[in-house]
């Protein structure tokens, strides 16, 4: 994804100009007139794994339908675009009781992905659901407990979702959870 054209100064207002700052790499958008250079950085979006432990022994991971485009109708963990003000953390818990009404414990960070072709990074964290008291927000169709087996793989809606929830599922078997890190490319 190409970086954004930006023609005038976030501070004045003046049109800018392209060029390499000095002590800088590539190319950025500078303003005659102030100095102001505008950087444009990736966007953070945050999220968790929601596991509830059933009785049964069989752990669930709650999955919403998204509700929102793009991709509706398919099936995504709970996260979004992180706040400026709160952590990534904070974010990741907000953006779960937004989009499944779900309360849970953060439990530690599970997944930093660079997805570059649309300029973020993605932070999920594993969550301890803490109930089942689940209300669907506004950007979301329902919600779903699902088994390792029940995955709806084939509908799952973004490359980021499927990695993080294949390494969810790889560390559980093992009986160990770490930190996974890694780059989700575009496919078509």
């Amino acid at each position: 994804m190409a970086v954004p054209e930006i023609h005038f100064c976030r501070r004045c207002g003046h049109a800018v100009e392209q060029r390499v700052p000095p002590m800088e790499d590539r190319l950025r958008a500078v303003c005659p007139n102030c100095g102001y250079i505008d950087y444009v950085n990736p966007i953070n979006v945050v999220g968790t794994v929601p596991v509830w432990q059933h009785e049964d022994g069989q752990p669930r991971i709650l999955l919403c339908r998204r509700a929102i485009q793009p991709r509706r109708g398919y099936w995504t963990l709970p996260a979004g675009f992180m706040e400026v003000g709160e952590t990534a953390a904070e974010g990741a818990a907000r953006e779960t009781r937004e989009e499944a009404g779900a309360h849970i414990e953060l439990e530690g960070l599970f997944s930093v992905l660079d997805a570059v072709h649309v300029r973020q990074v993605h932070l999920f964290y594993r969550a301890r659901l803490l109930d089942l008291d689940l209300e669907p927000g506004p950007e979301t169709i329902e919600n779903a407990l699902v088994r390792i087996d029940e995955i709806p793989w084939a509908a799952l809606s973004f490359h980021s979702v499927r990695r993080v929830l294949q390494d969810w599922v790889a560390d559980h078997r093992a009986g160990a959870f770490g930190v996974h890190t890694g780059t989700v490319e575009h496919r078509r």
